[in-house]
């Protein structure tokens, strides 16, 4: 092998402590060390309680016994804090600007809506800092959005998920800007309709089984008692036993109808949740049992009243309001069903809507 002359030794350790350099400048232009954020939102900072229905602030720790706390928002509260930007003694950061967003985002995991599977309802950004060099260990920048229209509560579901988040972006020259996001969670307070009328149905199979039930009111809080009653006119089947469910119906897609399962006097002959359909081709519809009890156990006879007591605030699953099909994307409803099982397991049932709304924060 040839022996480098003492020329090409020399350009050799050149070009390599060159490499060595900007592999060094590299990795601090990626990330720097020691490089955080903290997104500090902090009750007495984030929370103004304003207008009529506005409840106090409060906090919801996600994760049970975990440090991690999402803070809950009425819809007339408005959106503040504090993000800091943590950087190692000694250390600095170039930056092309920083600036933070507040976004309202429905996910739509099964849809597609104009060719993504989500889209965002509220968009508000604001520049905070120009571009400059970071020298201090803590910057903190204080951020306020004020109070909009937040159309939707937070909502997790099984195909839609609806959230909120503040997200700070830290622009880098010749790489991917820093994001960093803090979800929220907005609860929209409302009160009861002036005219909240009883539900009243007869229904049945001809000659066979006539009931009339009632409920004595279509709208519900999510804290609420459904109280009512099952009334057996004419009983020709055996029964062996009553029960009632909580049924919520959650619907995604463009061009949602905002239709309800038909109001007749017939009773269905199937009471089990089937999977998801499409309706229309790119709306699909998650049907999901939320609990059930029973109510009669044994055959009743002609002219028996059966009892209604549903306790909502006792259901193990996350309860939400009642979601209309707004801008035909989604929607999301709660339904009573009843079911009549025979002595040959034959099932008869029959749904009803019923609309729920928030009363208070939690």
């Amino acid at each position: 092998m040839a022996a480098l002359s003492k020329r090409d030794l020399a350009q050799a350790q050149v070009s390599a402590s060159v490499q060595q350099q900007q592999q060094m400048q590299q990795q601090q232009l990626q990330q720097p060390q020691g490089y955080q954020y903290n997104m500090n939102m902090q009750p007495q900072q984030q929370m103004i309680p304003s207008g009529p229905g506005a409840g106090p602030s409060m906090t919801i720790d996600r994760y049970g016994n975990s440090r991690e706390v999402i803070y809950a928002y009425g819809e007339e509260e408005d959106v503040q804090g504090v993000a800091h930007l943590t950087l190692a003694p000694g250390k600095k950061f170039e930056h092309l600007g920083i600036k933070i967003e507040f976004v309202g985002r429905v996910d739509m995991s099964q849809a597609v809506i104009d060719g993504r599977s989500h889209y965002d309802f509220i968009s508000q950004t604001k520049e905070v800092s120009p571009p400059s060099t970071l020298y201090q260990t803590q910057t903190s920048i204080p951020f306020y959005f004020r109070s909009d229209d937040k159309p939707h509560e937070t909502y997790h579901g099984r195909n839609v998920t609806v959230r909120y988040f503040v997200r700070v972006i830290v622009e880098r020259k010749f790489f991917p800007p820093i994001k960093h996001d803090q979800e929220m969670i907005v609860q929209l307070i409302k009160h009861e309709p002036r005219l909240n009328q009883p539900i009243k149905m007869e229904v049945g199979i001809e000659e066979c089984l006539h009931i009339e039930f009632q409920y004595k009111k279509r709208y519900y809080h999510l804290n609420d008692v459904i109280e009512g009653n099952i009334h057996f006119m004419l009983v020709r089947i055996k029964i062996k036993y009553m029960e009632l469910a909580v049924i919520r119906r959650e619907m995604s897609g463009e061009g949602l109808l905002n239709n309800s399962p038909s109001a007749n006097g017939a009773m269905g002959g199937h009471a089990h949740a089937p999977p998801p359909t499409t309706d229309g081709g790119n709306v699909v519809t998650e049907t999901q049992t939320l609990t059930r009890f029973e109510i009669m156990d044994g055959a009743p006879v002609k002219g028996e009243f059966i009892p209604v007591r549903l306790y909502l605030g006792g259901i193990a699953a996350d309860l939400t309001p009642t979601y209309d099909a707004t801008d035909s994307r989604f929607a999301v409803k709660y339904y009573l069903n009843l079911v009549l099982v025979d002595e040959e397991d034959r099932r008869y049932f029959k749904q009803q809507e019923i609309i729920l709304w928030r009363k208070t924060l939690g």
